[in-house]
């Protein structure tokens, strides 16, 4: 076989891969050089996600191994692992009541506005004017903790509205807010009713996403409202009810202004009992 490679042609392929250096330099260069720019873009919103997030982080780690009053810097004092053991110590109220209470309350949360999200949602995705109805069970959300837990606060006093409504039936008043064994069903109740706006607005839109040739479907093959609801809306609103729950989850277990505007921490301002006096 004849070379037809001119000696240019030989020589430039020999040293192609030196040639490439420069290029490959260039390309390195500006892929640095953007990457410093993309740096310089995220900058704000790395700080602000340093000082609002990873400071506090670490400042609260350092106070959960740490004894201070919470007034001057300098009189923090290292503890260790203290205040970790003490929460388990004999005696300690942290597992009973403070961790049972606060766990019945989220769980009857999820449960009271889930189930009640469920039926108001469905009934809402069945009239007109959806959107006015969306927009008044979302009302709630948007009133202050504040101004909720006094107006269920008189509602629930023995001459409230809740207690009237008790009375015109002939059955008698309750002291919701005073009795131990009625104070914090009471409290769910309303945090439900004040988280449950939310979690209309998302079954909605997850009812929305439904397709409609399902119902159709069904309709041909004779299926009853309830065969409908139970075969075909709810199991494919799983992921929005799974939102639903978590999210009510959390929000029950951050829940702190309702319950001290309600009962200042306990039935009649009550705290949590230690062992009888000697």
């Amino acid at each position: 076989m004849v070379n037809v490679l001119t000696p240019e042609t030989t020589q430039r392929a020999a040293h192609g891969p030196r040639s490439a250096g420069p290029a490959v330099h260039t390309r390195s260069r500006t892929r640095r050089r953007q990457t410093v720019v993309a740096y310089l873009f995220l900058a704000p919103t790395l700080l602000f996600f340093a000082v609002f997030l990873i400071l506090p982080l670490g400042f609260a780690l350092l106070l959960s191994t740490s004894r201070w009053a919470g007034f001057d810097l300098s009189d923090i004092d290292p503890v260790g692992l203290d205040n970790f053991t003490g929460l388990f110590a004999d005696g300690s109220t942290f597992l009973a009541p403070i961790l049972t209470n606060t766990l019945l309350f989220a769980l009857g949360t999820v449960a009271l506005a889930l189930a009640g999200s469920v039926v108001v949602a469905t009934c809402i995705d069945n009239l007109r004017f959806q959107g006015l109805w969306r927009t008044l069970y979302f009302l709630p959300i948007v009133t202050t903790v504040v101004a909720v837990g006094n107006v269920w606060k008189y509602m629930y006093e023995p001459g409230g509205l809740v207690n009237g409504v008790l009375n015109a039936v002939g059955l008698g008043s309750v002291a919701f807010l005073q009795d131990p064994d009625t104070a914090l069903p009471s409290v769910v109740v309303v945090q439900a009713w004040a988280s449950v706006g939310s979690a209309i607005l998302i079954l909605t839109a997850g009812l929305k996403s439904i397709p409609g040739s399902y119902y159709e479907a069904a309709s041909l093959d004779g299926a009853g409202p309830g065969t409908v609801f139970w075969r075909i809306t709810l199991p494919l609103l799983r992921p929005s009810l799974l939102f639903v729950c978590i999210t009510q989850f959390l929000t029950g277990l951050q829940s702190f202004a309702l319950i001290i505007v309600m009962t200042k921490g306990g039935p009649g301002e009550a705290r949590p009992r230690g062992p009888p006096a000697k």
